[in-house]
């Protein structure tokens, strides 16, 4: 399955209901005109409940998956692949990534912020 790529949607893991059923969700359960970002190429990533490491890890995202961002916040300073960033980038409802962990092309939002 290296090959395989995973889509995650805010609307495909709230269909879903669980993590195992958000990563299986089809690209087609995404809201159109989403703009899916790519994971770091080799990496599985951490989700956590909250902008920081200290937040509790609720799924793990496989290799080769892509998300659509809901929103953007600042938290805590994380160095990962794709460089440093404090950049938490919001996934699902209490779902965050690190966005040094997302090939976004920019050091800085490419979406709203969280309110």
């Amino acid at each position: 399955m290296a090959n395989e790529e995973t889509v995650i949607s805010d609307e495909a893991t709230e269909a879903a209901g669980s993590a195992e059923g958000a990563e299986a969700a089809a690209p087609s359960a995404a809201a159109a005109g989403s703009v899916y970002y790519s994971l770091a190429p080799g990496y599985q990533v951490n989700v956590r409940s909250g902008p920081s490491t200290d937040h509790q890890v609720v799924r793990v995202l496989p290799e080769g998956t892509r998300i659509a961002i809901r929103c953007q916040t600042r938290g805590e300073t994380v160095d990962g692949p794709c460089g440093t960033s404090d950049i938490w980038d919001n996934i699902g409802p209490g779902q965050y990534i690190s966005d040094s962990y997302v090939k976004t092309g920019s050091s800085g939002y490419v979406t709203v912020g969280c309110s």
